[in-house]
């Protein structure tokens, strides 16, 4: 029989880089799908939240004018980090969905594949939604997507590893910063992936994750000023209606909750749903007969 104490882990947040606990000083239960403790997560305030979007617009600026090359080669080494860490989040995913080990295995390795994909998709979204525009008159027109700044992502509350990953990565894919609200009925894989980030690549601030109620978090960044857009996966409908509301006063891009198979390839569209638009125009100087001159 062993005589060893049984060492339980301590969850915290994840904001600027840092882990700290909730400033409230509040925790919760998170238990299994059969009722069993697991941990106690950090119950995130509206001030924890705040100080996350305060986190998430002081790295935009260097995450953003990063080269598209350098986010890929940042997204790929977290996804060589989650490889490495793989058993665990095995086991965190199966104590939190219910599955068999080798169901949670194969969400895992889809998850850690996910993110590869979208690491793939960093310099490759521009030439897709991008390009150069036909115009009647002596000028190049160019379009160029650009990210829209801070965005709030409400994490799917039954899918908390590729549902999160799912609507995660496309952000920071494309040079946003995010502010994650965990799934609030299985938050430790998200947390843990926190962990993750923290020991990669990717700069203090570019991902905040917070754990609680969803409601509780998702209201003070609906209505924030310097949240640029939100991604409503993980609210239901009523609270969807409530948050795109509260968005509306600064005109903030929504992505409104809609059934989604995460095991299905996602293609670009949670890309583009937070991208905007960067057109220019440049004069191509004379055109005549005998050719071009610039």
């Amino acid at each position: 029989m062993s005589d060893r104490l049984n060492v339980l882990k301590t969850y915290k947040l994840y904001v600027g880089g840092k882990f700290p606990r909730s400033e409230s000083g509040r925790v919760y239960e998170v238990s299994d799908s059969k009722g069993k403790w697991l941990a106690n997560a950090p119950l995130s305030s509206r001030k924890d939240a705040r100080d996350a979007v305060v986190a998430a617009r002081k790295a935009f600026g260097a995450w953003s004018g990063a080269t598209a090359y350098n986010r890929g080669q940042v997204l790929y080494r977290v996804a060589e980090m989650l490889e490495g860490r793989r058993d665990q989040f095995v086991r965190e995913v199966a104590e939190a969905e219910g599955l068999s080990k080798s169901k949670s295995a194969a969400v895992v390795d889809a998850t850690i594949d996910r993110w590869v994909w979208y690491a793939g998709w960093t310099d490759k979204i521009a030439q897709v939604v991008g390009g150069g525009n036909p115009v009647a008159g002596p000028f190049f027109n160019l379009s160029s997507p650009e990210p829209t700044g801070v965005v709030a992502v409400l994490a799917p509350q039954e899918s908390s590893f590729l549902g999160l990953v799912s609507v995660l990565a496309p952000v920071i894919a494309t040079g946003n910063t995010a502010v994650v609200v965990a799934s609030e009925k299985s938050p430790l894989p998200a947390l843990s992936l926190a962990e993750v980030l923290a020991t990669s690549d990717v700069p203090g601030g570019v991902v905040n994750v917070l754990s609680g109620r969803t409601a509780e978090i998702a209201t003070p960044l609906a209505a924030h000023q310097d949240v640029n857009a939100i991604d409503l996966a993980g609210a239901d409908e009523a609270l969807a209606k409530e948050l795109e509301i509260a968005a509306a006063d600064n005109l903030k891009r929504v992505l409104r909750p809609q059934p989604v198979d995460y095991t299905e390839t996602p293609g670009i569209d949670r890309m583009t749903a937070f991208l905007e638009t960067k057109t220019v125009w440049h004069p191509t100087g004379s055109l005549g007969a005998s050719g071009s001159s610039y």
